[in-house]
């Protein structure tokens, strides 16, 4: 289709047509037409969410300041997950959005930990993470430090529904038209088989060159319209059901999600500013939805606000995000468990690859094959680091987590844990969303341990090994104490 893309029809609204409508008229602007249609009669699936950094690229990119975004969101500050009975019960581990220690040139700080570990020295990574420490004692404050070791990357946790009605908010004002509406009959080019025409319930007909379906999980267009395909995965990620509830907030809010493992599945809990966030990931022949209602609402932490909502899912990915006109961003696309908070990020990283790819003067079959090459890539790379928390558990108390460890996984996964386990070493695979600080947390959280180190790790002689522990350590505790406590930043910043 050799046809110039002069409007973009966006169907669906939520985090992800919001996401989608405000980017494109951001980055594309007036060179481009962009239309959204929602209805108000269709609910969306949001819950609380929780992000990751790099969703502070996109605030920047769409000019929101962070402190109106926090209220106008009821935003709370997310330095880690804690992982609670993964490994064991009883046990539990941070993954945090920063490094620990300070490394050797070629040499992962680790290696020096493992050393130490063989002189008697019993310390552990997370007490050379900042973000951990402050995770611990409930902290946080930006820190402007020259020195990198004090870097404190941080995310958020929202309402999600609130982030979608912000953006409507910023998308309309640039010029972003929204039309109310539910679709009742798409169009095909006979020819083509592209999407040209949406007919609305009232009538109206709404053209476009090309279409982003954010239906959510109808697939309305790319898979009830064009047939595109799905790739099943719920062989290694076997949960296939949620139930959610809203809570009443703590009286502290933590400035990180606790994700607890159950015996068929694992429980959320996000803290917003007004509420909380939680739900229960589950097998559905493990628990029978009254059973996983029951065992979340027995296990919250604030008086439930909500009925709770149940959904069901299965986890995987459309063959292609983008076929022919259409390119679906959001549930559409596919679906991982929001274990380590990838869902928005996933939508935004759709649309940020289409401005990279986006077609101007027409599609061309080129653009579309590298797209989907990369959206493939990115979702089986997350796929895998979501199947390495269950597998690599040491669990006995169920059927669920014996099974886990002992199902075969994909080779991409099972050659970097073996590599890990043997040497110490991790390599990032290209454009792997999870850095080796990640991968790393998560193998040592889950038992994970190291044969050997890299022998860099030997040009430091014990004293000197020691007093660099040490001297890191002290680094990595200094600025905590200045630091005032999360809902102390939530009131000074943006006056929660």
């Amino acid at each position: 289709m050799n046809k110039a893309i002069n409007k973009v029809v966006i169907l669906g609204g939520g985090t992800a047509g919001w996401i989608s409508a405000s980017l494109l008229q951001k980055l594309i602007g007036p060179q481009l037409q962009v239309e959204l249609i929602e209805s108000n009669e269709i609910g969306t699936v949001g819950v609380g969410e929780a992000t990751i950094p790099p969703i502070q690229n996109l605030n920047q990119v769409l000019g929101l300041n962070e402190a109106e975004f926090l209220r106008e969101t009821k935003a709370t500050i997310k330095l880690a997950i804690k992982f609670e009975n993964w490994k064991e019960q009883g046990h539990s581990y941070y993954h945090t959005f920063g490094a620990a220690g300070k490394s050797l040139a070629f040499c992962h700080f680790h290696h020096l930990l493992k050393r130490a570990g063989q002189l008697n020295d019993d310390s552990h990574l997370w007490q050379y993470d900042l973000n951990a420490l402050c995770a611990e004692q409930g902290k946080f404050a930006h820190i402007k430090a020259k020195d990198p070791i004090l870097d404190l990357p941080y995310a958020y946790h929202f309402d999600a529904g609130l982030y979608a009605q912000y953006l409507r908010k910023v998308s309309e004002k640039m010029g972003v038209k929204r039309t109310e509406g539910t679709v009742v009959d798409v169009k095909q080019c006979q020819q083509s088989g592209y999407i040209e025409e949406l007919t609305l319930k009232d009538g109206r007909k709404v053209q476009g060159d090309l279409f982003i379906d954010c239906s959510g999980f109808a697939a309305l267009l790319i898979e009830q319209k064009l047939s595109t395909g799905y790739e099943d995965w719920s062989h290694w990620l076997r949960c296939d059901r949620a139930v959610a509830v809203a809570s009443e907030r703590f009286e502290h809010t933590l400035p990180y999600t606790r994700s607890i493992a159950h015996k068929g599945g694992w429980q959320w809990r996000i803290p917003l500013q007004h509420r909380n966030g939680n739900g229960l990931v589950f097998q559905s022949n493990q628990y029978s939805e009254q059973e996983a209602i029951d065992l979340l609402m027995n296990n919250l932490d604030s008086k439930p606000l909500t009925d709770p909502k149940v959904l069901k899912f299965k986890t995987g990915r459309r063959y292609q995000q983008w076929n022919k006109n259409v390119i679906a961003v959001g549930l559409s696309s596919g679906f991982l468990e929001p274990l380590e908070s990838t869902s928005i990020h996933l939508i935004q990283s759709a649309i940020v690859r289409l401005v990279h790819l986006f077609p101007h003067a027409g599609i061309a079959d080129t653009d579309v094959s590298e797209y989907n090459k990369q959206s493939k890539l990115e979702f089986e790379q997350i796929r895998d680091f979501i199947i390495l928390h269950y597998h690599v558990n040491e669990r006995n108390d169920s059927l669920f987590w014996k099974d886990m460890r002992n199902m075969q996984v994909p080779e991409s996964l099972t050659h970097k844990i073996e590599l890990f386990r043997q040497t110490g070493r991790l390599f990032r695979e290209q454009n792997d969303l999870f850095h080796d600080s990640s991968w790393l947390q998560v193998m040592l959280g889950q038992g994970i341990i190291p044969q050997d180190y890299h022998p860099i790790a030997n040009t430091l002689s014990d004293e000197m090994l020691k007093t660099n522990l040490q001297r890191i350590k002290a680094i990595k505790n200094e600025p905590i104490a200045q630091l005032p406590s999360h809902d102390q930043f939530l009131k000074n910043y943006c006056g929660m």
